[in-house]
Formats: structure tokens, sequence, C-alpha cells
């Protein structure tokens, strides 16, 4: 076995430290903004500021382990082939850029719904009857909930600070497994691999998708148009085919039983209640095919995660997530298998927890 070129492994060693310098430089961003917005609003709006606990030093030690443990896996599973390098640095920059004021213009409708306990604070154009009613909130407190094009336009920057840059490594996570997963079905052209993903939003995790699997057909479902027009300018900016997007509810999705190799679902089960999010899982579980596979991401919970009680409740009581107390409880590998899902396996990574699962050929 011949030795490596070295100028292959300088090239390998030069990116990964441009990736972790990035990463670094993403983090102190996200604490930045936090920091500088939160003193604002206890100069400006002291009543809009919530009551939260204070973080132990300990667990502070352990938050920034497990994000140099996340990134660490990002860089291990791009080196590995699980995905191109270049999804390392896939970000719109320049267009985060040009709307970071926005996100600074907008804090203080923040403040005075927070401060007025007010989330029902919607665009008066829409119709209700289009929407569940637990839909029809303002999750995070963020103007318009999910129901403009200006909450879709500042939706991911926010997210990229929230987590500290941290948000698509996250993602990615979910491509391991399921690649794993369309193993199943290695005989088939790949171009007749059928990926679905729920709760698509703006198409972040849709760009990790195509990254990984470039020939499968995509498709992205989601409750929100203004959403939807948002993923459909950053996917248009992809080579090759453009995933295919679907307005709809993951309660009762337009597709045929047993249609998709694959699904994925990140970041939704924390913002439904609880029937709701059990009538999600059995739609994944009617939607793929026997052998299929599902993979689940959302936030990590207590039973996995103890260490982290503190920032998850402070979470829950900075932003309104009106439904993220029952989830953290919840036991969604008990979920997965009642509806007769099997080899049921779930990871955590960072504020992350990973499901992967089966259902029976």
């Amino acid at each position: 076995m011949t030795a490596p070129a070295v100028p292959s492994i300088v090239a390998e060693t030069l990116t990964k430290l441009a990736y972790q310098t990035m990463q670094q430089g993403k983090s102190l961003m996200g604490l930045f903004h936090k920091e500088t917005s939160t003193r604002l609003m206890e100069l400006l709006a002291p009543q809009a500021s919530p009551r939260t606990e204070p973080v132990p030093a300990q667990v502070l030690q352990d938050l920034r382990a497990s994000m140099e443990q996340l990134t660490e896996r990002d860089w291990q599973d791009a080196a590995a082939g699980v995905y191109p390098s270049s999804l390392l640095f896939d970000a719109p920059w320049f267009d985060w850029a040009t709307r970071y004021p926005l996100l600074w213009l907008d804090l203080p409708q923040t403040w005075n719904r927070r401060r007025e306990r007010n989330v029902r604070d919607l665009p008066t154009d829409i119709d209700p009857q289009d929407y569940p009613s637990y839909y029809l909130q303002n999750f995070h407190h963020q103007t318009d909930g999910y129901l403009s094009d200006h909450s879709a336009a500042l939706y991911d920057l926010g997210v990229e600070i929230l987590f500290n840059g941290t948000a698509d490594p996250m993602r990615r996570r979910i491509l391991a497994p399921l690649r794993a997963g369309l193993e199943a079905f290695v005989g088939r052209p790949p171009g007749s691999l059928r990926v679905l993903d729920v709760a698509t939003g703006t198409g972040r995790t849709l760009r990790q998708l195509r990254g990984a699997l470039p020939q499968a057909q995509l498709v992205g479902l989601d409750l929100s148009s203004s959403y939807l027009r948002q993923a459909n300018r950053w996917l248009s900016q992809l080579p090759g085919e453009l995933p295919q997007l679907v307005q709809g509810n993951a309660e009762a999705m337009p597709f045929a039983e047993g249609c998709f190799q694959a699904i994925s679902c990140v970041y939704l089960l924390h913002e439904l209640p609880s029937e709701a999010r059990a009538n999600v899982i059995s739609e994944l579980f009617r939607l793929l095919e026997p052998g299929g596979v599902l993979v689940l991401a959302d936030s990590v919970q207590l039973q996995d995660s103890p260490q982290f009680r503190v920032p998850m409740e402070n979470f829950r009581r900075v932003f309104h997530e009106p439904y993220y107390r029952d989830y953290i409880t919840d036991d969604i590998d008990a979920r997965l298998a009642g509806v007769g899902f099997e080899a049921i396996n779930a990871e955590s990574h960072f504020m992350t927890r990973v499901w992967s699962a089966r259902k029976p050929g």
C-alpha cells in the first residue's frame, strides 16, 4: 500500500483547519449576538426578560465539549465520504450578511410579544382554516410565526445564531444513518430512490441530502407556502434536478402508501402536541416502502441528556415553545415501536437527538 501523497495530506489538513476556523467564528458570532441582544433587551425592555436558571460552570464545560465532539464528527464523516467536504462550507454568507440587520430591527416586536405574552400575532391575510390550531402561533416569538416571507427570510440565520453555528452540523447527523438504511435497496438504480424530507422549511436539510445523495429523487413537504418559496430560492441554486416541493400537513400527507425508500424529519416533533406527534409518526410509517429507513432529528431529551436539563428549561422559557416540555419527556423509541418500526437506534450530538428506524420488509 502506498502512502498518501504529501500534497493530499497538506490539502486535507488545510481544509480541516479552515473548517475549524469557520466554526469557531460562527460560534463567537452567535455568542456575541445573544449577549449583546440580551443586554439591549434588559436596558430597553426589561419587562420582556424571561426568568431563566443560571447555567452551572460544569454544564457550560459539557456544552463546549459536546460542541467540539459534534464538529469533529462532522469533519470525520466528510473525510470518510459520507458527504462531500464542500457541504461543510455550504452557507449563503452574502444573503445572511444582508439580512442580519433585519434581525436587529425585528427585536422590538419580539420583546413586545414576550412582554405581552402575545403568541397569536399573525398575518391578517391568512385563512386560519388552512392550518391546525397548534400551528397558528408565534413559535420562538418570531414575527408572523411560520406564515410570512419575512419570517422565512430570517429563519435560517436566526437558527444559526441560536446554536452558535452548529445547526447544519447537527442536521448532517441524519446523513450517515440514512445512507446506511438505503443500502437495503442497493440493487436499484440510484436515480429511482425516493427520499422525503418532512417539515422541510427553507430547505436546509434538502441541501444536505442533495450533497450526500446527488442522484436520488428528493421531495420536501412543509405546511408553510412562505417557507417553501424560500426553499425554492435556495434549492434552485444547486446543480442537478430540483427537489419537488409540496405544501401539506405532516399528519396527513398527500402521498401513496409505501412510495418512499427513505424519510427524514428534522426539528418537527418538539413543535407538535402529543396527539399530532403520534399522527405524524404513523404517517411516516405508512409512507415508507417495506425495508425503508426513517431518520428523525430533534432536540435532546431529559432521559438521554439529563446534564443539559437547565439549558433545555431555559430554551423553553426564552422561546415560545408550548409543546417542548411534553416532548423532552416523551418516549420516542416507544412511539416508533408502537407503529411497527424495528431496528430502532438513537444517538445524541450536542443538542440534537437522532433516531433511525426501519420498516419491516
